[in-house]
C-alpha cells in the first residue's frame, strides 16, 4: 500500500459520476456548488465535453442529467440532433418534442418569452429592462442568421433591423401589449418598407432602402424558405412543461436530410428560443441546459459563434449549468481560417467553461489538446492512451485542478445510454 496517495482534492457534494483512479475516491461533480466554494477556482457553472465518437460522451451527460434530477434540477436539450436523449426522456415519462420537415412543430426563435408576461403591469423603467433583453437577444440571432449565409452584418443593418422589431413589436407606439414577431413578419417589412421605417433609417427614399438591404432580405428570406420552411417561421407550438424533470427537442428528422448547415442554423434558433425561455427564471429553477453537436452551429462562422459565446456568459446570471459538447478542441475552431476573428472567437470560448472533461482521443489529437488547453505530456497521454481504453474514461479539469475519472453506470443508466444499435 502506497501512503503518500493525493486527496480527492473536491468535496463530496453533486452528482457521484464513478472514483478518481489516482486516490480511489468517489467522484463528485457539482459545477453550481464549486461555484459557492472559493477553495476551488471556479467561477462559471459551464461544462465542455470532448471526446472522439463511442468513448461515452452522451452516457456521461445522461448520467448527469439522471443523477442531479435529485438536487432539484431539470434538464433542456436544445437540440436532439441524432435522438440520443429520447430514452432518458421517454424513462422519464417526457415525450420528446420533434422539429423537422413535415412535422407539426414549429419554434418561433423570436419568441419574446415570459419577459412580455405581465407587460401592461409593468412600469415604463421594467418595461424598458426587459424591451432591452429582447431586442439584444434577437438582434444576436438575427445577426447570427445573416451572417452564417456569408452577409455582412454592419451597424447600418443592425439599425434597420431594430427599427423593424420595435415597429413590429409594438414598442415604437408604446403598445401596452406586445405583438407576437416572426422571421417573415421581419422579412415582410424589409420588402415593403413603410415611408416611416425608409425615414427611421435614413435612406433618400424607398429604392435607396431596397437597394441597400437586398442582401439582408434575402439572406432573411431564405430562412422562411427552402428545408427551414415551416420550422421557424411561424408562432411557437412547443409549450414546455417546467415542471417535467426533462424536456428535449429532437431534429434528428431535420438532421436525417444531411444538411448539416441547415442543423447548424436550427441550433442557432433553438439556443436563441432557449435562452428567452430561461430569461424570467424563478428562484431555484436549475436547469442543465445541454447543448449538444455545437460544432453544427459554430461551422456556421463568426457571427454564429458570437451567439453561442453570448449565451454561454449568461449561463452564472441565470443559474443553469450550461453543457456543451465537442467531439475535439478544434471543433470550434472550424469556425473560420487560422487566425481569423471567427477562430479567436472560437477559441476564446473554451475559456468560457471553467470545467472541461476530455475523453478518448487518438493520437493525433494530442499536439492539438495540449496546444490549445495547457496540457502536461503526461496529461495527454492520458487522453490519447488511457482513456481510449474504456469508455466512460477521462480528463477533468475543474479550474486548475486535474483529475483522472473513470464513469461508472448503473444497469439502468447502461441501458438508457446505449447508442451502438445502428452497429451492434
Amino acid at each position: 500500500m502506497w501512503p503518500l496517495i493525493a486527496g480527492d482534492g473536491l468535496p463530496p457534494t453533486g452528482a457521484p459520476m464513478g472514483f478518481n483512479v489516482l486516490s480511489g475516491g468517489s467522484f463528485y461533480c457539482d459545477p453550481m456548488g464549486w461555484i459557492n466554494d472559493d477553495t476551488i477556482p471556479v467561477t462559471n457553472p459551464n461544462v465542455f465535453i470532448f471526446g472522439k465518437p463511442g468513448r461515452g460522451k452522451s452516457a456521461l451527460v445522461k448520467a448527469f442529467m439522471l443523477r442531479m434530477i435529485r438536487f432539484g434540477y431539470r434538464s433542456l436539450v436544445l437540440g436532439d440532433v441524432k435522438d440520443e436523449y429520447e430514452d432518458i426522456s421517454r424513462a422519464l415519462r417526457v415525450e420528446p418534442y420533434r422539429i423537422g420537415p413535415g412535422l407539426p412543430g414549429r419554434i418561433n426563435p423570436l419568441d419574446a418569452g415570459p419577459l412580455a408576461m405581465d407587460w401592461e403591469r409593468q412600469d415604463r423603467t421594467e418595461t424598458a429592462r426587459r424591451a432591452a433583453v429582447i431586442f439584444n437577444r434577437w438582434l444576436a440571432l438575427i445577426r447570427g442568421l445573416v451572417g452564417s449565409q456569408q452577409v455582412p452584418f454592419t451597424p447600418t443593418e443592425a439599425r434597420v433591423i431594430n427599427h423593424v422589431l420595435r415597429d413590429l413589436i409594438g414598442w415604437t407606439n408604446g403598445q401596452t401589449r406586445l405583438t407576437p414577431v416572426t422571421i417573415p413578419m421581419v422579412w415582410k417589412s424589409l420588402d415593403d418598407p413603410s415611408e416611416d421605417l425608409v425615414a427611421a433609417c435614413r435612406y433618400e427614399s424607398q429604392q435607396d432602402f431596397y437597394d441597400s438591404t437586398r442582401p439582408l432580405r434575402d439572406a432573411l428570406g431564405s430562412l422562411c424558405e427552402g428545408e427551414l420552411e415551416g420550422l421557424f417561421d411561424a408562432p411557437s407550438t412547443f409549450e414546455p412543461n417546467w415542471r417535467a424533470p426533462i424536456q428535449t427537442l429532437s431534429l434528428n428528422a431535420l438532421h436525417s436530410a444531411g444538411n448539416e448547415a441547415a442543423v447548424g442554423i436550427a441550433l442557432m434558433c433553438l439556443n436563441s428560443w432557449g435562452q428567452g425561455i430561461r430569461e424570467m427564471a424563478e428562484v431555484g429553477d436549475r436547469r442543465i441546459v445541454l447543448r449538444d453537436e455545437a460544432w453544427m452551429q459554430t461551422r456556421l462562422g463568426v457571427e454564429a459563434v458570437k451567439t453561442l459565446d453570448s449565451n454561454l456568459r449568461l449561463s452564472r446570471n441565470d443559474g443553469d449549468i450550461q453543457l456543451v459538447t465537442y467531439h475535439k478542441p478544434s471543433d470550434p475552431l472550424s469556425a473560420g481560417d487560422q487566425g481569423s476573428q471567427a477562430a479567436q472567437i472560437a477559441k476564446d470560448l473554451l475559456h468560457l467553461a471553467d470545467v472541461r472533461i476530455l475523453m478518448g482521443q487518438d493520437e493525433e489529437v494530442g499536439t492539438e489538446l495540449g496546444h490549445l488547453l495547457g496540457l502536461t505530456r503526461m496529461q495527454q497521454d492520458l487522453v490519447t492512451g488511457w482513456a481510449m481504453q474504456d469508455k466512460g474514461r477521462a480528463l477533468w479539469m475543474v479550474g486548475d485542478q486535474r483529475f483522472k475519472v473513470q464513469t461508472v453506470l448503473t444497469p439502468v443508466e447502461r441501458r438508457l445510454t446505449y447508442t451502438n444499435d445502428a452497429v451492434a
